[in-house]
C-alpha cells in the first residue's frame, strides 16, 4: 500500500550447526590427546625425587625450587607437605633408611648389630649425602625408619639381658663408629673424584706425597712409617671397616658380659 512503511526482515536465528561453527569437532578432540592430569604430589614422590637429585648432584643441589621443577609443579606446591628445607631433608633421610631390611628374628645380638652396621655402610655409600647433611634437625632428628634401625639393635641387646641404659650405649657406640668411618670413606672418595682419579688410591697418595714425605722424614712417626711400608689392606676400606667393627663388638661383649 502506498505510503505504508516497509517492515524490516525478521532477525534470523542461527541454525545449530552455524551457532557451533567455532566448536571443535568430536573427532578432532579424540585425535588430540587430552593434557595429562595435574601431577598428584605425595610425600613419597617428593622424597623420591629429592633423593634422586642428591644422589646425582649432591645435597647442595636440593632446593625447593629445583624440586618443584623436577616434579613439574608450581614452586609452592610442595609446601603442602613440607614447610621448608629442613622438613624436606628429614623426608629424604627417612626414605633412604627405609632401604634397610629388618634383621632375621633370633639372629643374636652380635649378628644383628654387625649386619645392620655393614648394611648401613652400604646404604651411605649409595647415598653419600647422608653423612654430608648441613648441621640442623635433619642430621639428628628421629624419623620412623631411622628409629627402626635403633629399635632393631636395642631389641636384640635387650633379649641378651642388657638394661635399657646399656642397650642404648651399645647401639650408640656402633652407630657412631659407622657414622664416623663412612664419613671418612665418603670424604676420601670425593677427594679422589675432585682430582680426576675416582677410586685411584695411588693417585691420592701421590697428591699427598710432599706432606707425608716431610712428616715421615722428621722421624717422629715410626709406627706410621712401618704401616705405610708393610700394611696389606691400605686400599681395602671394607676390610678396614669390618675389622674395626669386630673390635668394637668384641669390646662390647667383654664389657657387658654378653
Amino acid at each position: 500500500m502506498a505510503g505504508q512503511k516497509k517492515k524490516s526482515p525478521p532477525t534470523r536465528t542461527p541454525a545449530p550447526a552455524e551457532a557451533g561453527a567455532s566448536r571443535t569437532s568430536l573427532w578432532e578432540r579424540l585425535a588430540t590427546p587430552a593434557p595429562a592430569a595435574r601431577t598428584v604430589l605425595t610425600p613419597e614422590r617428593i622424597a623420591e625425587v629429592a633423593v634422586g637429585i642428591a644422589d646425582a648432584e649432591g645435597i647442595e643441589a636440593v632446593t625447593m625450587r629445583r624440586l618443584a621443577t623436577e616434579l613439574g609443579v608450581a614452586p609452592m606446591a610442595a609446601y603442602r607437605y613440607v614447610s621448608g628445607k629442613d622438613d624436606l631433608l628429614e623426608l629424604m633421610v627417612d626414605r633412604a633408611y627405609g632401604e634397610l631390611a629388618a634383621p632375621e628374628p633370633g639372629a643374636g645380638w652380635r649378628e644383628t648389630l654387625r649386619g645392620l652396621a655393614v648394611r648401613t655402610r652400604e646404604l651411605v655409600l649409595r647415598h653419600p649425602w647422608l653423612v654430608q647433611l648441613p648441621s640442623g634437625r635433619a642430621a639428628v632428628a628421629p624419623t620412623p625408619n631411622r628409629v627402626a634401625l635403633a629399635e632393631w639393635g636395642m631389641r636384640a641387646l635387650a633379649e641378651a639381658g642388657l638394661s635399657a641404659d646399656e642397650t642404648m650405649a651399645a647401639v650408640d657406640t656402633v652407630g657412631s663408629y659407622v657414622q664416623g668411618r663412612t664419613a671418612a670413606e665418603v670424604a676420601t672418595r670425593h677427594l679422589m673424584a675432585a682430582q680426576g682419579a675416582p677410586g685411584d688410591a695411588d693417585a691420592l697418595r701421590t697428591s699427598m706425597a710432599p706432606e707425608m714425605t716431610w712428616l715421615i722424614r722428621t722421624g717422629r712417626y715410626p709406627a706410621f712409617h712401618h704401616y705405610i711400608g708393610t700394611a696389606r689392606h691400605k686400599d681395602d676400606p671394607q676390610w678396614q671397616f669390618e675389622t674395626g667393627l669386630d673390635c668394637i663388638l668384641d669390646g662390647l661383649a667383654t664389657r657387658l658380659h654378653i
